[in-house]
């Protein structure tokens, strides 16, 4: 009996090194399920509430196909106006715009806000949605966004996105992590308050009235004194919030846009988008206003610390394998399949097969949280993916020439 004893303290004392993992563990879950909790909640707004909305659309070297059927995609919506602001080396995608009854406004400033701001400015509609030129809409996406609206306090409406026609291991995970988006950190943030943290720039609505009302702080931005160039969808929303408006995720609005395919395109993008989420949400979370949004600002800290958290545990896989601890690397190699499933089982109802690609899931949010930390040691570097612009000397200017360019995309 004593000998049993002895072994099992043994044992006890061998597997004690990853108490620290399951006591974070049960911590990350219990906020994951804070957070989750209220998004079973989630109901998109029902009603017939309509008001004229408009679509403003900045181009810049956009695969030409694509641009098309995405104009009719939005012209099919009965849309009241469609504004594309292209760039003024963008012949490809003004020849595809002359063929559809739209209104075409040639760019010579580089870089998107400016493009933004021109197209809202001249659309009349009193709503506007900022589209990107790789987004295709559903039929009924126009009358969708358009029912929180009937709420006056409602300053912008998001829609549900998914990646068109994923073909490829990132592009597969890349909707993993869209479907998770949409059915976990935007719908309870939209039942907790309608105060949805981002409102994607691939599709956005806003009252133009309220566009108008924040323009010069869009343009103005700066961090730490360098002027931002991106995170423009970002930005928007939290000036919707700052003046006091709501925001909300309507995911009866679904549309669908084009990822990268290539491991360092895919991650230049998300180490971009790291560095505007580290930006906006520091910033918010120094202003008064977002306490008003206790469940906002608990997701914003709470994403911030995931970033680190996370990578404790591939350390502690590391180590189990060093120690040729067998049957604790099982263990957690099954817990990672079968929890990250539980978390994006919305996504796995939708295409079962993804069950599948959950380890390779897991390996990315790894890599993710790694390039999250980098991106906040990089915080002020300003710089975009998709278009050859970059800040220098404060300015906003283009880093190569029009063949270049016309290479490039």
């Amino acid at each position: 009996m004593s000998r049993f004893f002895d072994s099992t303290f043994d044992d006890f004392r061998y597997y004690l090194v990853y108490l620290p993992l399951g006591i974070l563990g049960l911590v990350r879950w219990a906020c994951w399920l804070l957070r989750r909790a209220p998004a079973a909640l989630y109901r998109p707004v029902k009603n017939d509430f309509r008001l004229p909305i408009g679509v403003v659309v900045p181009v810049y070297q956009e695969d030409p196909e694509i641009f098309a059927h995405a104009i009719e995609s939005w012209l099919a919506n009965g849309v009241d106006e469609v504004v594309l602001v292209i760039d003024v080396t963008d012949d490809a995608c003004r020849a595809v715009a002359d063929r559809y009854p739209v209104t075409v406004v040639v760019t010579d400033v580089p870089g998107k806000r400016d493009a933004l701001r021109r197209g809202w400015e001249a659309c009349g509609t009193e709503l506007v949605a900022l589209v990107d030129s790789d987004t295709i809409w559903a039929e009924d996406v126009a009358a969708e966004v358009c029912k929180p609206f009937a709420d006056p306090r409602i300053g912008g409406v998001g829609t549900r996105q998914n990646v068109y026609n994923p073909r490829g291991f990132l592009q597969r995970v890349t909707d993993m992590f869209l479907d998770y988006r949409y059915f976990d950190e935007n719908a309870g943030q939209t039942v907790m308050g309608r105060a949805v943290s981002c409102l994607s720039g691939r599709t956005a609505v806003y009252r133009r009235a309220l566009l108008l009302e924040v323009s010069d702080a869009f343009m103005s931005e700066t961090f730490w004194g360098v002027p931002c160039m991106s995170g423009d969808d970002k930005r928007l929303t939290t000036l919707v919030l700052e003046h006091g408006h709501r925001t909300y995720m309507q995911r009866t609005a679904r549309v669908w846009s084009t990822f990268p395919r290539t491991p360092r395109i895919f991650f230049r993008q998300r180490l971009r988008w790291a560095r505007n989420t580290w930006r906006s949400d520091l910033r918010a979370l120094s202003h008064r206003w977002v306490w008003r949004h206790p469940f906002l600002a608990y997701t914003m800290i709470d994403k911030g610390v995931s970033s680190f958290t996370l990578l404790l545990s591939p350390f502690f896989m590391t180590y189990a394998i060093l120690r040729e601890d067998w049957f604790f690397v099982a263990c957690l190699f099954g817990w990672w399949w079968v929890s990250r499933s539980m978390k994006i089982l919305p996504h796995l109802v939708r295409r079962p097969t993804s069950f599948f690609l959950v380890p390779g899931f897991v390996l990315v949010s790894f890599v993710m949280s790694v390039i999250k930390i980098c991106a906040l040691l990089t915080i002020r570097k300003q710089r975009w993916l998709t278009r050859q612009v970059s800040v220098q000397n404060g300015v906003v200017v283009r880093t190569a020439p029009a063949a270049d360019r016309a290479e490039a995309a």
